[in-house]
């Protein structure tokens, strides 16, 4: 669990683990917690030669020949990449028995650097969302918070790395497909520069506009996968461009000084106003406090409103059905022959249905619309370079989504994906802390084309100064596993009452499920109005009173039950800021206060 490929390389190489354990090891944790516990549901399906490759990846580490780092380390791919011994689905029910007829590039690349494909993730289905959801396997859940969405299309790869399934996972991005899931789970992930890695064998959505990449737990471990998969290929045409333009190593950028001279630019248009956009936006506000700590030049970026340049540029709508068929006359196996027939056998999600059907009435990309949205493109990339320009910056800053992850079965508002989507400039999202609500922030660094490396730097640098990244609590360590905790508590009577109390709290961690016990004596139950859980954040007085936040009991001197915590709950019990008040006919305000909190950890015995 959170072990990076850095610990993982020096566990194989001292004899402490082999390849063919670490891949037993996490299908462990893919078996308690997918289908089981929290079911994230987030595993499509797990190869039937990992074990196997593992094993002969131990026979050539024992013979003295090492690939590189990734050598017998477990990898998940988003399931709308092109793997040889497993069905490629992109979450669809069409596609369910697809075999492509070999790997994708990046796949293949993988693997010759040593890497096991463990598995396949779930998807938005054919990566036309942001929640993932797919008619083949249903809904993913965030780990942080089963009952949310893990953000998608790239959405079952950012819960199965935030759940440590894998090392590292690799995700694709057509308009924030690989950086939303990063945010939601506290994971780095980057969209790279358009032309830095290869699409082919990637089942398209919009092939001008994606992009594959890694989604990882440590900008290492990213700077690690990108260095095996990106690079020039035939295939794809589009990679010519970055010839020239990647390092021997992106490894060689993590400065944890990097910050020091770097000047960055926050564009306000993207930071959100909206009051269900004010957590996010906090969050951020204290990551750039930090960045400015560690030595940036943060400067506000109003003019030009970059979002109002986004406004019709994106050609998602007009290419798919023209890509998707493409794909499907290059993969033989497959069920379906076209998007239409897809549609005609009603073999897909209903959240897919408006943008699908849309994409099939454009009879073809040879239209002034079509036209005109590609040479927007061009625009919103001078745009950007002149404000980089005129401010002498590094990069711009901004929340990677402007709300934290939603309800399951609601929609997800507050992207900013298209900025790094429609002007083809790399993007790298990074854990920027917690909102109120318990659930990750991901703060954003947009660069200039092939800034690759500097980006990382930055990312790093924040990284290592901040510590955000927090691993779910849902998906505990097996070989620790968190146990349940009985609460301290304080439990004090209004002066003018005669009332005295009893209560008997329990907490566990990994279901967030609060057991109660309590028993108000000296007082009739007709006499009791309500038995409440309060806040004191933000009192003013001592002791301070705060809001009800959820009811418990009413009409009666004992209340016993459970219930699951909220995010933002286990946040206030962790700061000592949670109490019950038992309200009385005779004390409208509380006649008996309890006051919850975790119990301090015993000192540590000196050595």
């Amino acid at each position: 669990m959170e072990t990076s490929i850095a610990q993982l390389n020096l566990a194989l190489e001292s004899g402490e683990v082999t390849s063919e354990a670490l891949v037993r090891l996490y299908l462990q944790r893919i078996a308690a917690f997918d289908q089981a516990g929290p079911s994230l549901n987030a595993v499509i399906a797990v190869s039937p030669d990992a074990i196997a490759e593992a094993a002969q990846l131990d026979i050539e580490r024992g013979e003295g020949r090492v690939r590189g780092p990734l050598h017998g380390i477990p990898v998940l791919v988003k399931d709308n990449y092109d793997t040889a011994n497993m069905p490629t689905t992109a979450g669809t029910v069409g596609l369910a028995t697809s075999m492509p007829p070999d790997d994708a590039f990046q796949v293949r690349k993988l693997r010759e650097a040593g890497a096991i494909i463990l598995g396949k993730t779930n998807m938005h289905e054919l990566a036309r969302g942001i929640t993932t959801v797919s008619s083949l396997t249903g809904q993913t859940r965030n780990p942080y918070d089963p009952s949310r969405n893990p953000g998608g299309s790239s959405g079952g790869t950012g819960a199965a790395i935030g759940a440590s399934f894998a090392a590292v996972g690799m995700g694709s991005d057509t308009c924030g497909s690989i950086r939303i899931p990063s945010a939601h789970h506290a994971l780095v992930g980057l969209r790279g520069t358009r032309g830095l890695a290869s699409g082919d064998g990637i089942i398209p959505l919009s092939t001008t506009q994606d992009i594959g990449g890694p989604l990882a737990r440590t900008v290492e471990d990213l700077a690690v996968t990108l260095d095996a998969t990106v690079g020039y290929d035939p295939a794809d045409p589009v990679t010519e461009l970055s010839g020239g333009n990647i390092p021997s190593t992106y490894t060689e950028s993590l400065d944890p000084d990097s910050l020091q001279t770097a000047r960055l630019g926050v564009v306000v248009a993207l930071m959100g106003t909206a009051g269900a956009e004010q957590p996010v936006r906090d969050v951020v506000a204290l990551a750039i406090e930090a960045m400015t700590g560690l030595g940036a030049v943060v400067v506000e970026i109003e003019e030009p409103d970059l979002s109002e340049m986004l406004e019709d540029v994106s050609v998602i709508v007009q290419e798919f059905s023209f890509d998707f068929d493409a794909y499907l006359s290059r993969t033989p196996d497959a069920a379906i022959r076209s998007l239409r027939q897809l549609v005609e056998l009603g073999l897909y999600h209903d959240i897919i249905d408006q943008g699908v059907r849309r994409s099939l009435e454009v009879e073809s990309l040879d239209t002034d619309d079509y036209r005109t949205r590609i040479a927007k493109r061009d625009d919103v990339r001078a745009a950007v370079l002149a404000v980089m320009d005129e401010h002498q910056l590094d990069a711009l800053l901004y929340p990677t989504i402007r709300q934290t992850a939603r309800p399951v079965g609601q929609p997800q508002p507050g992207s900013n994906c298209a900025l790094s989507a429609l002007s083809g400039l790399p993007a790298i999202t990074m854990p920027g802390g917690f909102a109120d609500d318990g659930m990750p922030v991901g703060v954003e660094l947009l660069g200039r084309a092939f800034s690759e490396s500097r980006l990382i730097g930055l990312a790093y640098a924040f990284e290592q100064a901040t510590g955000h990244r927090t691993p779910p609590e849902f998906t505990p360590s097996l070989v620790t596993p968190v146990v349940p905790v009985d609460l301290d508590i304080v439990v004090t009577s209004s002066p003018a009452d005669t009332m005295s109390g009893r209560a008997r709290f329990r907490f566990d961690p990994a279901t967030r499920r609060l057991e109660y016990s309590i028993s108000a004596y000296g007082v009739r139950d007709d006499d009791v109005l309500a038995i409440d859980v309060h806040t004191s954040e933000g009192g003013a007085t001592s002791p301070a009173r705060g809001p009800s936040l959820r009811r418990i009991g009413r009409h009666r001197a004992r209340a016993t039950g459970r219930f699951v915590m909220t995010g933002r709950e286990v946040r206030l019990l962790r700061e000592g800021m949670l109490y019950v008040d038992v309200h009385t006919v005779t004390d409208v305000t509380g006649a008996l206060r309890i006051d919850l909190r975790l119990p301090t950890p015993a000192p540590e015995s000196a050595q």
